[in-house]
């Protein structure tokens, strides 16, 4: 096999992953592995370089991994690779078309997530602030929210952090999810004011209404100084979603679905959400890549030859 073929765009396809962006070992290893099983293949049918790959080989492959007894997840987390690897080969001019960007993924048996549109959620955070109040109480659910949806952790990841888990300097937060696995994620403008004006002057006189030692470590305090429970963060939600006339109910995972999808359908890979959701497994990231309506109603009007 000659180096400019398979082996050296492989190479350079991994080193820009791990190194350019930044993905976690696993998830490199997680490509590599989809990867290689996809060009031993193609080699299978004498195919030795990027540029010799048809369309019509892709859709084989995803006819063989059928065939083969995969799962309709499993075959979408290899797809999602093969994907990325053939957008990186054109990007490097190893080939002249992107021959997997029309091959779609297999639907997956799951139930798609609630999830709110991008205008739900401004409303939903901007009545949860009640017009600029001061109130110590509505800073810190505005801030919950915004810290929510900007991260999309999990209510357990939220309630859990603490003062010295946030970097405003660097504008990230550590979150310790399932297993305690650590993971960094941004924390973008909105969530990083209303954090500093929640902690400027809410948290502490929140704080000030501990009884006996006051809580210094956790990010959001309940009204008697102590750290948040799920149960209230359940409760804060459902609330805000009734001011803000959402006419359907709201739970903790419902910013966290609307965060992952917001990021896909903002041109965000499959890995990467995986990697800021602590996703231990692709596949479960693969159930937010679903279509909206309003997505497919666009399409449809500017695609079909007599929709208007």
């Amino acid at each position: 096999m000659e180096r400019n073929g398979f082996d050296a765009l492989l190479e350079q396809f991994l080193a820009h992953i791990d190194v350019e962006r930044g993905l976690s070992r696993a998830t490199v290893k997680a490509y590599e592995s989809d990867i290689r099983r996809y060009v031993d293949w193609l080699r299978g049918r004498g195919i030795d370089t990027p540029n010799a790959i048809a369309k019509q080989d892709v859709e084989d492959y995803v006819a063989f991994l059928d065939a083969a007894g995969e799962s309709a997840r499993s075959k979408a987390r290899r797809l999602a690779s093969i994907h990325e690897f053939h957008k990186f080969a054109l990007a490097q001019h190893a080939v002249a078309d992107d021959v997997a960007a029309a091959v779609k993924a297999p639907k997956a048996s799951s139930d798609l997530p609630d999830v709110l549109s991008i205008d739900e959620v401004g409303r939903l955070l901007d009545t949860a602030a009640m017009h600029g109040s001061d109130d110590p109480v509505v800073l810190r659910d505005h801030a919950l929210l915004e810290f929510m949806y900007a991260t999309g952790s999990r209510v357990s990841e939220a309630v859990g952090a603490d003062l010295n888990d946030i970097d405003m300097n660097e504008h990230v937060a550590r979150l310790t999810g399932k297993g305690s696995k650590q993971r960094l994620v941004p924390v973008g403008r909105y969530a990083q004011e209303a954090l500093t004006a929640y902690f400027n002057a809410g948290r502490s006189a929140l704080e000030r209404k501990a009884k006996g030692t006051p809580e210094r470590r956790a990010i959001f305090l309940n009204k008697r100084g102590r750290r948040l429970s799920r149960q209230s963060v359940w409760e804060i939600i459902r609330l805000a979603g009734e001011r803000a006339h959402i006419d359907r109910p709201l739970h903790p995972h419902t910013l966290r679905h609307s965060f992952a999808t917001h990021l896909i359908q903002g041109g965000a890979d499959v890995r990467t959400v995986q990697e800021l959701l602590g996703h231990a497994s692709v596949t479960t990231t693969q159930i937010y890549t679903h279509v909206s309506p309003e997505n497919l109603i666009e399409t449809y009007l500017t695609s079909h030859p007599r929709a208007r």
